[in-house]
């Protein structure tokens, strides 16, 4: 994997999810950016879902402004984000999951037919902040968020240890 790059995960990783104890319900093959390298294992990248912003009907946008709209130090205000990839996108930045290249389907393309890499700086350093106050927030309050990112995190680093002790 790439950072700042756009992939899309294997069905398997989201049952992964699911046999972990975490809830993922998203029925949409949705790109996802492996946004940034976890600092506690090599292989292991922080990964948030990308959805095309226009598809969503009015209720859902005023929800996803009532949390960008929070006070910053409100946790809830970095839920989301909103910004443009090769469209105007959101990003569900409190569905993050760790990921590694076993569960990495297959690159999520550009119009030139190459992987899509994030590169506008300015979106990149508000949605890493953003992951890092998530990130926080679930180091000090161990799965919190639906998706039970400490139980994945943890699954995967075993899974990884487990391999290179193969090797």
């Amino acid at each position: 994997m790439i950072e700042h790059g756009m992939y899309f995960g294997k069905r398997e990783f989201y049952q992964i999810i699911r046999n972990n104890g975490g809830s993922w319900n998203d029925s949409k093959e949705r790109p996802i950016i492996c946004l940034i390298k976890s600092t506690e294992c090599d292989n292991l990248y922080w990964a948030i879902p990308v959805g095309n912003y226009e598809h969503r009907n009015e209720q859902a946008k005023e929800r996803i402004q009532k949390f960008i709209q929070y006070n910053k130090k409100d946790i809830r205000s970095c839920f989301y984000h909103i910004g443009n990839t090769n469209e105007k996108s959101i990003f569900f930045i409190s569905d993050v999951v760790p990921i590694t290249d076993k569960y990495i389907d297959r690159e999520y393309l550009n119009q030139s037919k190459k992987i899509h890499i994030v590169k506008n700086k300015v979106l990149l350093a508000d949605l890493e902040y953003k992951l890092r106050r998530i990130l926080t927030y679930e180091k000090n309050n161990p799965n919190f968020f639906r998706q039970h990112i400490t139980d994945i995190k943890n699954y995967l680093i075993k899974e990884l240890n487990e391999n290179q002790n193969k090797s």
